[in-house]
């Protein structure tokens, strides 16, 4: 899983339409989908708004020329940490509804209600969605244009100096990582090849992730020793110069901001 993170950066480098706009745009079009998405009512009418974004997902995801198989994978990597608690949804009552109707019953006297189930379909259009977004800003953005980008915004030059960091630190994390996978596969070494000792299998894995840890460590000191070295301070700061939207990104934008608005406007109380 780790591996991904260099894969959804050399994603993020492309050429197509969609990486050439500006990081802001970007950024404001899916947190404002996001907010549709979430700030829309508990109804199954969320399908009708939900179809319709996903469609502009696609139309975007398409001209990105990313591969879908690609997008299918991240969100199946995703989807198991949202997935459990939309499950949970379909044993209890919540305050969307009144009335409870239960179709399955099970021991300890546990119920699936129709009522939850309904609930846990919409609160499953609205993560596929949300998540969808995420992914194709991630997909088409760098870490280092999305924290630009966010600097633009107004985001505070104290968390863009330590997200920025954090993305430091996360690739080399990942290069550590890398090298002890190497070794691993130099040394034909299998943490699920049965054949081995399971104590023997479960050890080399504590001391590999120990190992992994205190590299990680040693490198970020470098790291940070180096940075002081060339004067970094507490006063440090990240210096991103201004830069205008063009005019078409801004159309786009626009446009964009106008149907991410209407299309639950219009869902909610004409359909």
């Amino acid at each position: 899983m780790i591996e991904e993170i260099y894969t959804i950066e050399r994603q993020a480098m492309g050429n197509s339409p969609v990486h050439k706009i500006d990081a802001r745009v970007k950024i404001i079009i899916a947190f404002s989908v996001i907010i549709a998405m979430v700030a829309y009512p508990y109804s199954v009418d969320v399908i009708i708004p939900g179809a319709i974004f996903f469609g502009f997902f696609a139309v975007l995801w398409s001209i990105s020329k990313i591969s879908f198989i690609g997008y299918l994978k991240r969100v199946f990597l995703i989807l198991p940490f949202g997935i459990f608690i939309i499950l949970f949804q379909i044993f209890f009552e919540n305050r969307h509804y009144d009335t409870f109707t239960p179709i399955v019953d099970l021991p300890l006297n546990i119920h699936i209600y129709a009522e939850s189930v309904e609930f846990a379909s919409i609160l499953l259009v609205k993560f596929i969605i949300c998540i969808s977004f995420i992914i194709l800003l991630s997909s088409t953005t760098t870490m280092q244009d999305m924290l630009t980008g966010a600097r633009r915004l107004g985001l505070p030059s104290e968390f863009a100096l330590i997200i920025g960091l954090m993305i430091r630190y996360l690739f080399v994390f990942a290069e550590i990582f890398e090298k002890v996978i190497n070794v691993f596969e130099t040394r034909c070494f299998n943490a699920f090849d049965r054949r081995l000792p399971y104590n023997y299998r479960l050890k080399t894995l504590g001391y590999a992730i120990g190992t992994l840890f205190l590299r990680s460590y040693e490198q970020g000191e470098r790291t940070y020793t180096s940075m002081l070295c060339r004067g970094y301070s507490k006063d440090s700061f990240l210096h991103v110069s201004r830069q205008r939207l063009k005019r078409g990104e801004f159309s786009f934008l626009a446009i964009s901001l106008v149907f991410i608005i209407l299309i639950p406007v219009i869902s909610y109380f004409y359909l």
